[in-house]
């Protein structure tokens, strides 16, 4: 099986991330268990990184500006963020569900992904796990969950 960081951290978030449990507690039984569901220990410690590096990076509340500056993507970010992913990610900071500090975030996970090119629901996924991850994101994050779970409606942007 070909597995990537992001599988393991979407089998992380669906088992785990979402139902409150403690991942420095939990962290070598849930290294057991990704080992169980056919992980491999590499990829396992990647998406622990990739975690612990999300972890580092909580970022201050920014102030929101309609005239604020607009992010102009450069190099690598275009090679591994196509326009379907950069204009999503622009539609939700016009909407207010994340801020410029937000979407800096989102894009040095998305850019932490050992992935050549992430498509929109990849970049859907790294929104979630960031916006779960901050403080007094709790609306923009059922926002963006209902986004993504709701089989009646489809995401307009």
């Amino acid at each position: 099986m070909k597995e990537s960081i992001l599988d393991v951290l979407l089998y992380l978030f669906e088992h785990y991330i979402a139902n409150d449990a403690d991942l420095a507690r939990d962290r070598d039984s849930l290294q057991n268990n990704l080992l169980q569901a056919g992980f491999s220990p590499a990829e396992i410690h990647k998406a622990f990184d990739w975690l612990d590096g999300l972890a580092e990076r909580r970022p201050g509340p920014a102030v929101p500006r309609a005239d604020g500056p607009v992010r102009v993507f450069f190099g690598p970010e275009l090679d591994k963020l196509d326009v379907e992913c950069r204009g999503f990610l622009m539609f939700l900071e016009q909407q207010g569900i994340l801020d410029a500090n937000q979407r800096e975030l989102v894009l040095d996970r998305a850019m932490a992904l050992d992935q050549d090119e992430i498509d929109l629901d990849d970049i859907k996924w790294v929104v979630l796990m960031v916006l779960f991850n901050q403080p007094g994101s709790e609306a923009a994050y059922a926002w963006m969950e209902t986004q993504m779970f709701d089989d009646d409606g489809e995401l307009v942007h």
